[in-house]
């Protein structure tokens, strides 16, 4: 999280045209400018940028989103260059600013936030078909909102990271502050660490000290939790993601035996989930309307 005051980087810059040159830090920015039509404006894109495929396989990369090559991009010299708080440091935003290089920082925490942070992309570059296809997708959103409102909700669990601490296994989930909660949301699902903070340090989050003040200059929505507090949640439903951590087929088998008190293993209720439509916030959304609603049908 960043302790400085960057809140003028959030609004829409204000430069003299649309750009021509950008480059994005951001993978699930770069998809959008894609999808809504700006492709031929970026010049360049992060090492995780991998969306879409073909279109963004000859571009130049500079490197990860933590520790992009400052000098090539400046080097470059964009018109403007994509950014987003969780996803990028400060550090890099204040090399760019000192640079002279326009910066425009996003940071959006639900849905509605990241539908408006697309709306104020496509404000960038002054086109209105772009607009009229960001509304289609507001209301493909509106109607799964009130879909999901007709059936009973759907508790879930949905780790996104997985490690061992003194051989006890501990996994890093997401609360009700975070744009993965609010999509998952938007298809009925309840998730069952909503009210969960994370807390400092480790031992502190796990239960295994006496719980400290929770953190309260650092992010505390994404929890450590226990076995012990998953099987005490008792959620019907367990999403695996492919992405920040690649659960795959063998974490599977294992949730199945360290949670098999669970409803969710009792239903053989858990799935392997592209965590693309969890975790990006741009026009991947909409895959996500197709996709994900499957999980939710209620159990």
């Amino acid at each position: 999280m960043y302790d400085i005051d960057l809140t003028h980087l959030y609004q829409i810059p204000d430069l003299p045209a649309p750009p021509r040159r950008v480059i994005s830090l951001v993978p699930s920015i770069t998809e959008s400018l894609f999808t809504l039509g700006f492709g031929d404006t970026v010049v360049a894109i992060t090492d995780y940028c991998v969306h879409p495929r073909e279109a963004v396989a000859t571009l130049q990369r500079v490197g990860g989103p933590k520790n992009p090559e400052v000098p090539a991009i400046i080097a470059l010299q964009p018109d403007l260059v994509f950014a987003n708080q969780e996803e990028n440091t400060p550090e890099l935003v204040h090399a760019l600013l000192e640079a002279h290089i326009p910066v425009w920082l996003s940071f959006p925490q639900n849905v509605d936030q990241a539908i408006n942070t697309l709306f104020d992309l496509v404000a960038i570059y002054h086109t209105d078909a772009a607009a009229m296809q960001l509304k289609a997708l507001q209301n493909a959103i509106d109607w799964a909102r009130g879909a999901a409102q007709s059936q009973d909700p759907v508790t879930y669990f949905c780790p996104i990271w997985q490690e061992q601490s003194d051989d006890q296994t501990w996994w890093m989930t997401f609360n009700q502050d975070t744009f993965s909660h609010d999509i998952l949301a938007l298809f009925g699902g309840h998730n069952v660490f909503a009210d969960r903070q994370r807390r400092s340090p480790l031992a502190a989050d796990l239960g295994w000290t006496e719980s400290e003040d929770p953190a309260p200059q650092g992010d505390t929505r994404y929890p450590r939790v226990t076995i012990d507090e998953v099987v005490g949640a008792d959620p019907q439903l367990i999403l695996l993601p492919s992405e920040p951590f690649a659960f795959d087929e063998s974490h599977k088998r294992v949730f199945a035996e360290l949670l098999s008190s669970t409803r969710a293993v009792k239903n053989d209720n858990i799935h392997l989930v592209n965590g693309s439509l969890i975790t990006w916030h741009g026009t991947r959304i909409a895959l996500a309307l197709q996709e994900l609603p499957i999980f939710f049908i209620s159990q």
